[in-house]
């Protein structure tokens, strides 16, 4: 029988005076594996918090197993600027105490491509997004824990890594994991249960991301048929009231309050995001070419001698490995980078809007409807229609009172909705979207789905959200970072089996032919490795011993500058034995 982890019963947490969790009871056992998924301030990040014990409850109880280890992965990964991400990571072990770890160095290979030490002198500071992330996780997941919480583990990752983390965390049987993220297609790989925070209740489904979907929807469909009895009721209540003034003081008045009861009862409309012709601009037979090109960024040459056609109604995703192009090949196509060789030909009568992954243009002193209007103060929705940018507004989810509120105060997938709101406003016909799906909650991706699917013009996309991409795009094409623009017809699949070919061939050119060891090199190899241990040995105790006089040294300058100068011998010489011993380890290895 599993073991019981967490248990939380009556659960009451708010922020300011809105509840976020009411009265929730639930519980983690081990081998666990749960999606967490709600809208954005939902209370899905503090409900993870809750269960970490990082948050108490307002209410209600938290009870934990004594002896339980659980780890946090936070949306927004922290650490001490200055350290490197070997100290951040590995924090005090040496490079020969965790060489040696099968676990480590396949979370190394799988995250980071293997364990260079270049990348692991790096500070912390100057790392990129994807890369701080990888390093939060890193550290996670080569820890001793019971229970592991992940907020948005995948922001930031391309498709190989969500790819690779999904089928680590499976082979982790024994590991319970509750995850917080948008990226359906993991949900779907990992979880095996589902929590949707809503309204301060956590509500329960059996499966993965499809299942839920698919319970959901049963549920839905049992709740329509019993709203629409009351629907009826309320139809023929409203009928009856409508029946002119006169006849309305004669009726009883337990009817009148009966029919205002069911009327306050009423939920108000969704707030629908419809289609609203953007790409009324017709398209001609050209919108994209690129003969011969090649494309670079600075001195770095990304693509060479690429020959790619953009046509008119073509929704393609871009996959690829993180530094390869993906981001380049869109601004070269809008024009903001230029060819180094080759031709581009762009259509006529091509209008472009730019979806880029910074929210630079929003200015954080506007209003939400000054930023609309910034734009454009009205919009035409063809066969003679059109919308005020307050009306907009309204329709894309901002309602009369949240127009005036400034952009700064925005959450960050309220700020990415309005950016794409302000793009559409412009009637492109060219839609270029640049991981569009960061921030956003699983219910606004798949308004954002529906409004595409019926988008008349061009659509480029770069995500590494698997799920959004098949969902939207009929086209595929990969950016292995070898120079070449691939066409995918079996899209993400074959991207990923590509990709696995190609480290493959790289290992094979890259590590020297090796002659099969025999039983007297093994023999030497093992000796050298009690020889480098016992070298190691000494000295550490040596400059343990060096550290001792430089305390009792500390007012004499003099003696001082001779002991640094020794230690700073003594420490080369350790790092070049330990450079021998990972050597001779990964030998012995082989």
């Amino acid at each position: 029988m599993a073991r019981n982890l967490v248990n939380l019963e009556g659960v009451f947490k708010a922020f300011d005076i809105r509840p976020l969790l009411d009265d929730v009871s639930l519980g983690i056992s081990e081998g666990d594996r749960i999606g967490i998924v709600g809208r954005n301030g939902s209370g899905k990040s503090t409900l993870l918090r809750v269960i970490a014990g990082i948050e108490p409850p307002d209410a209600g109880r938290v009870t934990r197993t004594n002896d339980i280890r659980v780890g946090l992965l936070s949306q927004v990964d922290v650490a001490d600027p200055s350290a490197t991400v070997g100290e951040v990571v590995l924090g005090d072990k040496e490079k020969h105490e965790w060489a040696r770890e099968p676990g480590i160095r396949e979370v190394f290979d799988g995250l980071f491509g293997g364990h260079s030490d270049e990348f692991f002198d790096r500070k912390f500071s100057a790392l990129s997004g994807g890369e701080r992330r990888r390093v939060g996780l890193a550290k996670l997941l080569i820890s001793n824990v019971d229970l592991l919480l992940l907020d948005e583990p995948t922001n930031h990752l391309d498709v190989e890594g969500v790819a690779w983390l999904s089928r680590y965390l499976n082979q982790r049987k024994e590991l319970a994991v509750a995850v917080i993220t948008h990226d359906r297609w993991f949900l779907d790989a990992v979880t095996d249960r589902t929590w949707e925070v809503v309204d301060g209740k956590v509500e329960e489904y059996d499966g993965g991301y499809s299942a839920y979907v698919l319970s959901k929807a049963e549920r839905s469909r049992q709740a329509s048929v019993l709203e629409g009895r009351r629907n009826m009721l309320i139809r023929k209540e409203l009928a009856w009231l409508r029946r002119g003034p006169p006849a309305r003081t004669s009726k009883p008045k337990f009817r009148v309050d009966a029919a205002n009861e069911l009327i306050a009862f009423e939920p108000p409309p969704r707030d629908g995001t419809e289609l609203l012709r953007f790409a009324r601009n017709r398209l001609g037979n050209t919108v994209y070419e690129l003969h011969h090109a090649r494309i670079g960024a600075g001195e770095k040459e990304l693509l060479d001698d690429v020959y790619w056609n953009v046509g008119p109604g073509d929704r393609i995703g871009i996959v690829g490995i993180n530094g390869a192009g993906k981001t380049t090949l869109l601004r070269t196509l809008v024009g903001e980078n230029k060819l180094t060789a080759g031709k581009l030909v762009k259509g006529v009568t091509v209008k472009p809007a730019f979806l880029t992954q910074h929210l630079a243009e929003l200015n954080p002193k506007w209003r939400v409807l000054e930023a609309v209007e910034d734009v454009a103060n009205r919009v035409e929705l063809g066969n003679g229609k059109e919308l005020s940018a307050s009306q907009l507004c309204e329709r894309l989810g901002f309602d009369r009172e949240s127009q005036w509120t400034p952009v700064g105060d925005l959450s960050g997938g309220e700020k990415r909705r309005l950016q794409l709101t302000r793009l559409l406003m412009d009637s492109p016909n060219v839609l270029l979207l640049d991981e569009p799906t960061n921030d956003f909650d699983i219910e606004t991706l798949t308004e954002l789905e529906d409004l595409l699917d019926s988008y008349s013009g061009t659509i480029l996309v770069i995500s590494h959200d698997r799920y959004f991409l098949e969902r939207v795009c009929d086209r595929f094409v990969g950016l292995l970072g070898d120079g070449q623009l691939r066409d995918l017809p079996r899209g993400v699949d074959q991207y990923l089996e590509q990709r696995e070919e190609m480290i493959a061939q790289m290992n094979e050119n890259e590590s020297p032919k090796k002659e099969i060891s025999n039983a007297a090199s093994q023999r030497q190899l093992k000796k050298d490795l009690v020889r480098l241990e016992r070298q190691l040995e000494k000295i550490s105790e040596k400059i343990s011993s060096l550290l001792l006089a430089q305390e009792a040294a500390a007012f004499d300058p003099v003696r001082l500058a001779q002991i640094d100068g020794e230690l700073e011998v003594v420490r080369a010489g350790q790092a070049q034995l330990e450079e021998e011993w990972l050597t001779t380890t990964l030998a012995l290895g082989n």
